[in-house]
This record gives C-alpha cells, structure tokens and sequence, in this order.
C-alpha cells in the first residue's frame, strides 16, 4: 500500500511517502509548504498522485492552526484522489521515533502536552519526571532545564528524535477511512475560543 504520511501540528512540519512499509522519501519543513514537500516526494520516488491509496495525519496535539493545516490538507487530498484516511497522534508517532523516552510537545501558553500513560496538557514544573529517562519533542527542548534539573535527560536540540516523523504516523496508521472522520486531538480549548468566553 502507497501511504503519504504528514504532520503539521509543531513548528516543523514531516512528511514522507511509504509503500509497504518501506520509506521512499521523507521531507522536514514547515507547514506552509506543505503542498510543495508532497510534489516533491512523488517525483522522487517517481509515483503519480493517483498512486496514493491512503492518507496518515498527524491528529495533534499541538497548535491549533498546525493541526487544522494538517487536517484539511488530509481531507482536501483524500477527497479529491477518493482515498482513506487515518489520524495518528502527534506523541505517538513521537514516541515510535524514540523507543523508552517520553515525548513531551510545546503547547506554548507554559504548557507542554506530554504522552505518559494518557495525553495530558500541563505546566512543566508539574511533570513527574523520572530521574534517567529521556525526555523528547519540542517541550523537552524549550523546558530542557526543568527536564534535566529534575534528573531527566534531553538530547542535543538538533538530534532527529525530537521530530515526531512521519514516516512513523504510516507505520501507526489504523482504522483507514473517510477524512471527515477523522478528529483532532486538542488535549485543551483554542485561544479563540477562550477569548469568547
């Protein structure tokens, strides 16, 4: 199976195209070009859009725009090539991409998401950090002094395990089926909507 796996939900947006498990190509950017990373996988690895026969998207959490780019870049794709989609959590791919470590996001707002046990939004200072455990994502790098303060550990910042890939949202992926099935994983209410509050 062709599978286009993407997540846009942190500053740094992964895609990448898998057939049967095995990475044809994989891209790291940002959000907005998007559209321009998923051409360029195709022509690499020499396939045609209407190859593709199923979509994996990264579901969040993270920041709200992010994800919604991710998610209706997803449904605009799916329904125009009539392919399945499947949401894959942006921690969990995170943890597929670092085996033992815990993944934390930058949730901005002093927060951090974080996968232990449940996804869970919170202060850093109120993680439970496990002396000797890697910590890794986005919020590890921007809270690293609390991480390590606390006995954790945080790789080099530029150290690719930070990245939740997308090779590993493919690999995550289950439960193929319509795009407007597919729901975001927000862990907390957007801005807009607490201003209205």
């Amino acid at each position: 199976m062709l599978i286009l796996a993407f997540d846009t939900a942190t500053d740094v947006a992964t895609s990448a195209l898998v057939s049967d498990g095995e990475v044809l190509g994989e891209r790291v950017s940002r959000a907005v070009t998007l559209l321009e990373d998923v051409d360029a996988l195709l022509r690499q690895a020499g396939a045609r859009t209407g190859e593709l026969e199923a979509l994996a998207v990264g579901i969040g959490p993270g920041s709200f725009t992010g994800v919604r780019i991710g998610l209706a870049t997803a449904r605009g794709i799916a329904l125009a090539l009539d392919i399945p989609v499947a949401g894959v959590s942006t921690l969990a791919a995170l943890a597929a991409g670092a085996p033992g470590a815990v993944p934390v996001v930058d949730a901005r707002r002093k927060e951090v998401f974080i996968l232990a046990g449940e996804p869970r939004v919170l202060p850093p200072t109120d993680v439970e950090v496990m002396p000797g455990t890697t910590y890794t994502g986005s919020g590890a790098i921007r809270y690293r002094a609390v991480f390590e303060s606390a006995g954790g550990d945080v790789p080099p910042d530029e150290d690719e395990r930070h990245l939740p890939r997308a090779r590993f949202h493919a690999a995550l992926a289950r439960d193929f089926g319509p795009a407007a099935g597919v729901e975001p994983l927000y862990l907390r209410v957007p801005d807009a909507d607490r201003t209205r509050a």
